[in-house]
């Protein structure tokens, strides 16, 4: 079971290593507004996104298994401690190998999708922008309960001719 769970982690650590990689080409997308690309983007996230819950569920199962042997566990046992009761010292370090890679891993998907979540909502209020332009509203010099701008729209019509 110390194997499998060392290629589980070994597998996470790669696929976070590709959504990292999939998020810097999602950001250059979100710069230039390149849709087309950002919704195959999107179409590869969901793929990589369902292959880490399967990944964790599998190495949540594996832990479980190992955790029943071993008595000394608590709930608060870190990982690295468990790491170390590994049937040999290699095994035991390469675990700890895994994981801090695993940990550096996630740490930069989580930047990187952050930041896209910023490029992204400022996408939508540049676009949100142009469309109020071009359909003539004003934001009002107040804020609305929500905190929101009070947008106002202007008629461009009349519907009694």
């Amino acid at each position: 079971m110390w194997q499998n769970l060392i290629e589980t982690l070994d597998k996470l650590g790669e696929v976070y290593d590709n959504l990292t990689a999939l998020g810097e080409r999602k950001r250059n997308a979100l710069v230039v507004v390149d849709m087309k690309t950002l919704s195959n983007i999107l179409d590869e996230e969901q793929l990589i996104n369902a292959k880490i819950q399967k990944l964790e569920q599998r190495r949540i199962e594996i832990l479980k298994g190992l955790s029943k042997s071993n008595t000394t566990l608590t709930v608060d046992t870190k990982a690295k401690d468990f790491y170390r009761t590994a049937p040999s010292a290699a095994v035991g370090k390469k675990l700890i190998q895994l994981h801090d890679r695993l940990s550096k891993s996630v740490d930069n998907a989580v930047k990187i999708r952050d930041n896209n979540r910023v490029l992204a909502q400022c996408a939508l209020d540049a676009v949100q922008g142009q469309l109020n332009r071009l359909s003539g509203a004003a934001v009002e010099p107040t804020y609305s309960g929500r905190g929101a701008g009070v947008v106002t729209h202007k008629k461009n019509f009349d519907f009694k001719a």
